[in-house]
């Protein structure tokens, strides 16, 4: 089975919540639902959604506070879907970060179409170039898909979690550079988590039983004792 993207939307009017959420249950992606600001800022640091769809008018803070607050510590795509149509609007939620801004009411291919191309900027900003022009990233053996989500070795699916393929994916669009440990940390799981390298540990065992012939020797993922790991250089 394929790892689907996980999808929050930051929406208080439940008609507006669950239509969105029909949507892209439909076109395949995992639903989150928040229905007011702190709630959004907790389930963001705890599911590390892959996208959020943000309203501006929430109960209890203005949508652009959520902006500030992430953007200090996340790159995570952020689509803003607002009723509020001045310009001064948009240009300030863009300037804070916003991936995108959609007015409502919307169209239903609209909307997929911001979001995908939303997700297709985080895998080739800043990325290893044959990840961002193949979508791609190959390298002795190892095959990751980032469009279809699959993980290979030999041309063998390789099943992994969601957070262990994030991190497998993370690693390789920055292919043959050290990423520090509160750099994934942040990145994956929130501020909450910097410093709490365990987690990592775990997961990098995990990986490294699944993709590594000896996991003792890895061949894929190295790690840089005392500052983080580093992915193998592409072919």
């Amino acid at each position: 089975m394929s790892i689907k993207d996980k999808i929050l939307i930051v929406e208080d009017e439940h008609n507006i919540a669950s239509f969105i959420g029909a949507i892209l249950n439909a076109n395949g992606y995992d639903v989150l639902h928040a229905h007011n600001g702190t709630q959004a800022l907790s389930m963001i640091t705890s599911h590390c959604p892959a996208l959020v769809i943000l309203d501006l008018g929430l109960p209890d803070m203005d949508g652009l506070d959520i902006l500030r607050q992430v953007r200090l510590w996340s790159h995570l795509p952020i689509v803003v879907v607002s009723a509020r149509t001045h310009e001064k609007e948009k240009v300030t939620a863009l300037d804070l970060g916003a991936d995108d801004y959609i007015t409502k009411p919307f169209g239903t291919d609209e909307l997929l179409a911001r979001i995908r191309t939303a997700l297709r900027h985080t895998r080739t900003q800043n990325a290893n170039p044959s990840v961002a022009t193949s979508g791609k990233f190959r390298a002795q053996g190892l095959e990751i898909d980032y469009d279809k989500h699959h993980v290979l070795v030999d041309g063998e699916k390789i099943h992994l979690t969601q957070n262990e393929y994030r991190l497998v994916t993370l690693l390789a669009r920055y292919a043959g550079k050290v990423l520090t440990y509160d750099y994934l940390l942040r990145e994956l799981w929130g501020p909450a988590a910097r410093g709490d390298n365990q987690i990592l540990r775990v997961n990098m065992a995990n990986i490294r039983r699944k993709i590594e012939k000896n996991p003792a020797e890895p061949e894929y993922i190295f790690t840089e004792v005392g500052v983080g790991y580093r992915m193998i250089d592409a072919d």
